[in-house]
């Protein structure tokens, strides 16, 4: 039986806990996926037609929203590494019957996505978990076009999320659960794309980073 004191001490702590996770995750689980879509369609210049890919889709809210707005002529790739997310976005895409949607089985060391398959990419909530940034993030230059765009949503580091769901086998220089601005930036510039701006005020409380793949030349495309 839990003594009168543990009680009196505990359940404050995790009323405390609870209010805190309540206040984390909220506004991501309220913040309007078409909104950010429309939103992500202008930031990156895609018209009816175009590539985009989303890597770390989970269920595919997002990935089928794009999929309908770049029309019948356009084409998104989507990828999960999580199984169980993965057989829920193959889900999503049969039960909505879009034709334009491929997905895909994204690795931890590679997204999968083919060569210079996109003019843009995607991806939210989902670096702060990368284990292998430099690898991931090489495949993700060779996956744009020359001059394609990548948009990268997250949140600022939160220590004490860290160790309630702590992602297995992060760099240290992550902070907290979440990832700094100017880390990702720094990573993504290291890995050849070019910085183009930054969005603090995007729905759910993160930020959205925008790059571009520097146009390599035919000579460098081809190494």
């Amino acid at each position: 039986m839990i003594s009168r004191r543990r009680l009196k001490w505990g359940l404050p702590l995790l009323m405390i806990v609870a209010g805190g996770a309540l206040y984390a995750v909220w506004p991501h689980w309220t913040a309007d996926p078409q909104a950010q879509v429309d939103r992500l369609v202008e930031l990156l210049e895609l018209p009816p037609g175009a590539t985009a890919g989303e890597v770390g889709a989970g269920k595919g809210r997002m990935t089928l929203l794009l999929a309908r707005r770049l029309g019948a002529a356009g084409r998104v790739f989507s990828t999960e590494l999580d199984s169980g997310d993965l057989d829920d976005l193959k889900q999503t895409v049969t039960d909505a019957g879009v034709q334009n949607v491929t997905v895909i089985r994204g690795g931890e060391q590679d997204t999968q996505l083919p060569a210079e398959c996109c003019d843009a990419i995607f991806m939210r909530r989902v670096y702060h978990h990368f284990t292998h940034s430099q690898n991931l993030n090489a495949s993700l230059i060779k996956a744009l076009r020359p001059g394609g765009r990548l948009a990268v949503i997250d949140f600022a580091p939160q220590p004490w999320m860290f160790w309630l769901w702590r992602p297995k086998g992060v760099p240290d220089n992550r902070g907290g659960h979440g990832i700094p601005p100017a880390v990702l930036i720094e990573e993504l510039t290291r890995a050849g794309f070019v910085f183009e701006r930054r969005i603090d005020n995007w729905p759910g409380r993160d930020y959205c980073l925008v790059f571009r793949e520097p146009a390599r030349s035919a000579a460098d495309a081809a190494r």
